[in-house]
């Protein structure tokens, strides 16, 4: 089949990057970019005047589907990922068959350099672990120059994700820094900066095979936790450990659930230990003439400045926050069910709202106030959900505030509650975007 890449040497090179949406292809992106690359993100949902193509990595399976995205293209970038299952994404689809399917088609395109993100650990460690090393073998066995980097924990001082912002969450906390267990585990943390040249690197390199990364040398869990503590800036050294035991626990419900930023496979790499070979290095010094830094010298080259403390410590309020809100719109819809009618026609009396039909307006809303804190309790669109709350509270304090003043100085707050209620819900709407 003939060649659909551009030979044209005046012309930038373009590299397709799989996983352009995610934690670290922002960070590729912009890598690629510095080293003259037109970068073609592949995802879900192209955006008009973007140098973007639709990638469904759950529908796209055969080479076929692949081969109009490959147009234009001279070198792939895989940096997609899922760390648990849900619905069509599968461990399978995402990390194997979508891969392969794409991998083949540019050896059928006549491109010829593929560069994967793995993960460093052992395929006992669970599924994500395993469909990654499955495919990062399966893409080395084709006839064409493959790259596979396993990463240990990535970070990013403008940034976290996942696991990385739970971790950093737990370094914030006022009184003391909380580990799971006593922290002795070690990892090789890895800036995500680091982690983008590398793959520049192997693109226009003459690399191949499997590369360990991680920083030149390992720390415990617990110094890592202690360094990002200093870096924000947060005064005292106390470190409250988590038992094991209930750690474990709290991941299994998250895994049961589906939700939370660690599941069980990185719960067992990270006891295990997220290490590099003994030769990882040498061999990265060797063929890529660099090493990723060590944390205190990427720390000590970007000073924190107050939002990273409120990204840090507005963690955990987000969702307690939006627990709240649930709660609140629950008993909203109750107090406009339960309440007697005569006590609602009471509150009318003599006001511009004794004429309107004050009961059956009370158990409408009752039943939008269920609605929505169901909705929002879904997790599907919940800026959507949070904009109907505003809205509808907006609505409430205007027409109430208007035609019954006196709800204003009502002993319990009344209406004079909605002017808290309305900039937490603002607050809400920007913590619900959480990547």
């Amino acid at each position: 089949m003939p060649a659909t890449h551009r030979n044209d040497s005046a012309s930038p090179r373009s590299a397709l990057l799989i996983g352009a949406q995610g934690f670290l292809g922002g960070f590729i992106a912009a890598a690629l970019r510095a080293r003259g690359w037109r970068v073609i993100a592949g995802v879900r949902h192209p955006r008009a005047g973007c140098d973007e193509r639709r990638v469904d990595l759950t529908l796209m399976s055969g080479a076929q589907d692949w081969r109009p995205i490959l147009a234009d293209v001279d070198a792939v970038v895989n940096a997609s990922g899922i760390l648990r299952e849900s619905g069509r994404q599968t461990f399978a689809a995402i990390h194997v068959a979508a891969p392969m399917a794409l991998a083949s088609a540019c050896v059928d395109a006549g491109i010829d350099t593929f560069v994967q993100i793995s993960a460093l650990g052992i395929p006992a460690d669970g599924g994500f672990i395993e469909s990654k090393h499955r495919f990062d073998e399966a893409l080395l066995a084709l006839p064409m120059r493959s790259v596979v980097l396993r990463p240990s924990v990535v970070y990013a001082v403008s940034g976290s994700y996942g696991g990385t912002s739970l971790l950093r969450a737990l370094a914030a906390l006022p009184l003391f820094s909380l580990l799971p267990g006593a922290g002795q585990w070690l990892i090789q943390p890895v800036a995500a900066e680091d982690l983008a040249h590398l793959v520049a690197d192997a693109l226009q390199g003459a690399q191949r095979g499997i590369y360990e990364v991680g920083a030149p040398q390992p720390i415990t869990l617990r110094d890592y936790q202690l360094a990002w503590r200093r870096w924000l800036r947060i005064g005292g050294r106390r470190i409250l450990g988590v038992p094991e035991i209930l750690v474990s626990v709290q991941v299994w419900l998250a895994e049961r659930l589906g939700r939370g930023p660690v599941g069980e496979t990185m719960w067992r790499m990270l006891r295990r230990g997220n290490i590099t070979h003994a030769d990882a290095g040498p061999r990265l010094l060797r063929d890529f003439g660099m090493l990723p830094r060590a944390l205190d010298e990427v720390l000590a080259m970007q000073p924190s400045q107050v939002q990273d403390r409120w990204q840090a410590q507005a963690y955990f309020l987000a969702p307690l926050l939006r627990v709240s809100i649930i709660a609140v719109w629950l008993l909203s819809a109750l107090a406009g069910w339960l309440t007697p009618a005569a006590t609602i026609e009471a509150l009318a009396d003599g006001s511009l709202l004794q004429a309107m039909p004050m009961t059956a307006l009370a158990r409408a809303t009752g039943a939008l106030d269920l609605s929505l804190a169901v909705w929002l309790a879904s997790g599907w669109r919940p800026r959507w959900a949070i904009a109907l709350m505003a809205a509808s509270v907006l609505a409430y304090t205007v027409a109430f505030g208007l035609l019954l003043p006196a709800l204003w100085l009502e002993s319990l707050g009344g209406l004079a509650k909605n002017l808290i209620i309305l900039p937490a819900l603002g607050l809400a709407w920007v913590l619900a975007e959480r990547r």
